[in-house]
């Protein structure tokens, strides 16, 4: 195995469970009117589903972000959800009601995952470059660390914030990488190739400069 295509798996790979550390609560609020037994069946069963169709939603993003400059657009569209990553600390997941049945707490956990899982499929779609087999063996890899270790990886991005900061870098290097290999850009980069090398490092720079800025404003206001 040589070291981009290691490298690449592992990017899928900590994109899906940065990305992914909510479903986890995603699926505990949907089952937690359930009997023990039927909670059990719910997460399974929600799960497998959710999994199936973020596979052949991703799938079909590979596919798109072939489209003319729809890879530029979804990488700057990355940029915006790694900032976010960083500085967005609102709680969507008290809009998930818990289901009171088996079949209610499996459709909300796949509908919930579909709503919340945009941006993990651009981002898993960009880092992918085509590669199909590195799109499902991401998932196949992430999804159980996902459901069993997502309480661990959200107490640790809540008590070291450095956690996050490290899974907006790796969305930032994600979004530099789709947008240098824009085809109908490569003319342009053909006569600047010093900006290839260099673009997803800037990106990096300025997601993490402008989240932690944004975020010390936002401390400096409530203090007031």
């Amino acid at each position: 195995m040589d070291i981009e295509l290691l490298t690449s798996i592992l990017i899928i790979i900590g994109i899906d469970v940065v990305l992914g550390g909510d479903n986890a609560i995603v699926i505990a609020l949907a089952c937690r009117n359930l009997p023990e037994r039927q909670r059990n069946k719910a997460i399974i069963l929600g799960a497998i589903l959710a999994i199936i169709l973020r596979i052949i939603c991703t799938i079909l993003a590979v596919y798109l972000l072939e489209i003319p400059f729809l890879q530029f657009a979804g990488g700057c569209f990355l940029i915006l959800i790694a900032y976010k990553l960083l500085t967005d600390h609102n709680e969507d997941n008290n809009k998930i009601r818990a289901g009171a049945s088996l079949s209610t707490a499996v459709k909300t956990i796949v509908i919930a995952d579909l709503v919340m899982g945009l941006d993990n499929v651009i981002a898993v779609a960009g880092a992918a470059h085509g590669r199909i087999h590195l799109v499902v063996l991401g998932l196949i890899v992430s999804i159980p660390i996902i459901i069993w270790g997502s309480k661990l990886i959200l107490f640790l991005m809540e008590r070291y914030p450095i956690f996050i900061y490290g899974g907006a870098a790796i969305l930032a290097y994600t979004a530099g990488q789709m947008i240098i290999h824009e085809q109908s850009l490569t003319h342009l980069y053909s006569q600047h190739t010093g900006i290839v090398g260099i673009l997803p490092i800037i990106i990096i720079v300025f997601v993490l400069v402008s989240g932690y800025l944004s975020n010390k404003i936002k401390i400096s206001y409530s203090i007031k």
